[in-house]
């Protein structure tokens, strides 16, 4: 895809930069944390996807000419432009692995490093963690819903223009087979899939003669689309005979696709004929509109559909659109700092903080995760981080840091994992992660405290600000 330079971020990152340029800030260290507030899809749960790519632009993250050109001529200082011409980012990011899952208000992602640089990438960090992390969010939940089921992405084309590229990435993370997505499939080394649209039909003079062409040109791959005209009169007779013609020269065909109508009965309908045909192996495929919840009821109606097609839903992320994620600011020139809000769950938590999750006996979340001083070496008791006097224990349960260094002073030393390994990664803790947390309908509430250290430096804060 495009190269993604610097200038990829908002304005005011930019003007921030100046006015810390010119006042001679620009060395000064800062801290900043990347954290969400509100659950996407009213789930329990989000998968962390995009870090990657996040890492992969920050390694060459940079100025060209015409970014620099394009500054001078929106009247940016001589002096800050030339200081840009040399900009590298050079600071330090610590994160969980992609896959993992991540809960509000805790820290996702802790950048350091100099205050313009740390400034300057907020954008960008937001652009590519929000968005994928909310698809793969979305996929993990089709994939519970589906069971063993095939889930391929076929959303390419309802994306928000060039998201979609982003989306099928996130898409495998959170569970997905395949993409129709062929680029983004070439780039990421993931599996491209796709059949025949009802123009391929359409162009001949006859289904059947469609479907015969079709099986000529892809007799190792070839699934039928039998709902042009109709499905049960036509559609599936008609792919029953190719199946039987295929047969004679050895070949198989893989399946046929749904792509209209009452999928639970026509998919049952199909699979009678093609089993009363001998075709017990030819699979059936179903796309048009389908979620999480649509999945659901026609898994809960027994309809032998082996493979879902979905488009909209996913690479959208409906109906929420975006993960609120944010990016404040924690410590500067070596201070803890912190934002105010007349709602308090807007206010901030200070300082360079690390986030420990307890495990019950049997190795599994136990539903709670600790914010800490990055230098506290164990809590014993967490507190509600906005409601006074509520806490919890945690020292029975084991407890492991979770934000670990990913890219040191601009070079990225994260292994990244192959993508099917990712998926695997996020499949092994949605295994760790009760039942109850991954209800559709009201699943129980994660609990994220904060440190007897961590509340007091905050209590403390927000009285000298209150003075």
């Amino acid at each position: 895809m495009q190269n993604i330079t610097a200038s990829y971020t908002d304005q005011y990152e930019l003007t921030m930069g100046q006015a810390y340029f010119l006042s001679g800030r620009k060395d000064q260290q800062a801290v900043f944390d990347y954290f969400y507030r509100k659950m996407p899809f009213n789930g329990g749960y989000v998968v962390f996807a995009g870090l990657a790519d996040l890492l992969d632009i920050l390694a060459d993250f940079r100025f060209d000419r015409e970014d620099l050109d394009f500054l001078a001529s929106r009247g940016f200082h001589p002096d800050y432009l030339a200081y840009l011409g040399d900009f590298r980012f050079a600071g330090s990011l610590y994160a969980p692995p992609e896959g993992d899952l991540v809960f509000p208000t805790r820290p996702i992602v802790r950048v350091e490093g100099r205050l313009i640089e740390v400034q300057i990438i907020e954008t960008v960090l937001l652009n590519i963690l929000n968005f994928q992390s909310l698809i793969a969010t979305k996929a993990s939940r089709m994939r519970l819903a589906a069971g063993d089921a095939t889930l391929i992405d076929f959303g390419l084309r309802r994306a928000q223009g060039l998201g979609g590229y982003h989306a099928s990435r996130a898409a495998i993370i959170g569970g997905f087979d395949a993409t129709s997505n062929v680029r983004a499939a070439r780039d990421y080394g993931l599996t491209a899939s796709g059949t025949m649209a009802h123009a391929y039909v359409q162009c001949h003079e006859s289904e059947l003669a469609a479907f015969r062409s079709f099986a000529e040109a892809r007799p190792d791959d070839c699934v039928l689309l039998v709902d042009t005209y109709n499905t049960l009169k036509s559609g599936v007779p008609n792919a029953i005979t190719v199946a039987g013609e295929m047969e004679k020269q050895g070949r198989r065909l893989k399946g046929i696709r749904l792509d209209s109508g009452d999928l639970a009965y026509l998919s049952k309908q199909a699979r009678f004929m093609l089993d009363e045909a001998g075709l017990s192996y030819v699979r059936i495929a179903a796309s048009n509109e389908l979620d999480e919840y649509v999945i659901r009821s026609l898994m809960a109606q027994e309809a032998p559909v082996d493979v879902f097609g979905v488009g909209t839903s996913l690479v959208t992320g409906a109906p929420d659109a975006a993960l609120d994620g944010v990016y404040k600011l924690a410590s500067v020139d070596g201070q803890a700092v912190i934002k105010l809000s007349e709602n308090v769950s807007k206010i901030t938590l200070p300082e360079i903080k690390q986030v420990w999750r307890a495990y019950d006996s049997q190795g599994r979340f136990l539903g709670a995760e600790a914010v800490g001083l990055a230098h506290e070496e164990k809590i014993t008791v967490m507190h509600h981080p906005f409601v006074p006097h509520q806490s919890f224990v945690l020292e029975p349960y084991e407890a492991e840091p979770l934000l670990e260094m990913v890219m040191e002073k601009g070079k990225i030393i994260y292994e990244s994992p192959s993508i099917n390994q990712t998926a695997a990664y996020c499949r092994e803790r949605l295994e760790m992660l009760p039942q109850e947390y991954k209800r559709f309908e009201n699943p129980h509430i994660y609990k994220v405290g904060i440190s007897a250290g961590l509340k007091s430096l905050r209590d403390r804060l927000i009285a000298e600000h209150k003075r």
